[in-house]
């Protein structure tokens, strides 16, 4: 991290260097989830020829590389294939408590978790990212109908993500039980939760918001395709 630098704003690098060291692939100062845990990837805060030669590396020739929280430009050679606007929000006064109804989920619920998932889109979501936290559901008929759960977790943080529901089953409340059940593990541990959003997703905002969550910085989400030859990538715009 830079100096002067908040660990959330470079949250996948300071996750992969801080409590999630163990899951972190390397080459040089880049870093990276495997594959099948999470597809983001930790990127110095002011990347240099040498740091995008190693994540050319890192991630193979035509491969798409996510980094959360670039704001800078990439070298002439890679394609951004993936830009979105989005902010960060940071606990300031949530209720949070735990749900009697919400239970633990694990690796026997992966395949229901990627269905949930693949039916309501809210963001990446792969066969071992369950690793990364603590991930709760709520069942009806024995069927998983709504999820959320832990993803990067920079020092004294935990960010809460994968929150969706069953669109038969919206409008009940089930998403803010969850997130208020998951942010209660995370304040019992000490820690601080937080979460992205889209910048443009103004209603999910303003429920954040009224859940105690406050805005702390806007970002950007960004993917960018290594070019398919070793070589093609230039300096010029680092």
């Amino acid at each position: 991290m830079s100096a002067g630098r908040h660990v959330l704003d470079n949250p996948a690098l300071t996750s992969l260097t801080g409590p999630h060291a163990h899951f972190a692939e390397r080459r040089g100062r880049v870093l990276r989830y495997p594959l099948d845990v999470s597809p983001w990837v930790g990127l110095p805060d002011e990347p240099g020829a040498d740091d995008w030669a190693d994540l050319a590396a890192l991630a193979g020739p035509g491969a798409e590389a996510p980094i959360p929280g670039f704001g800078g430009q990439v070298p002439e050679g890679w394609e951004v294939t993936f830009a979105l606007d989005g902010v960060q929000l940071v606990d300031d006064g949530l209720a949070a408590a735990p749900d009697a109804e919400a239970v633990r989920l694990t690796h026997a619920d992966v395949p229901e978790m990627l269905d949930l998932v693949e039916r309501t889109r809210p963001g990446p979501f792969l066969p071992r990212t369950v690793e990364l936290g603590t991930y709760l559901g709520i069942r009806r008929d024995g069927e998983l109908i709504a999820m959320a759960g832990e993803r990067l977790h920079p020092p004294g943080w935990t960010e809460i993500s994968a929150v969706c529901t069953d669109p038969a089953f919206r409008g009940q409340g089930l998403a803010t039980r969850l997130i208020l059940a998951v942010a209660h593990g995370i304040r019992e541990r000490g820690e601080t939760p937080f979460l992205h959003t889209a910048a443009e997703n103004t209603n999910a905002i303003r429920l954040y918001e009224s859940l105690g969550f406050r805005l702390r910085r806007t970002t950007r989400f960004l993917a960018a395709r290594v070019p398919q030859r070793a070589g093609d990538e230039q300096t010029v715009g680092i």
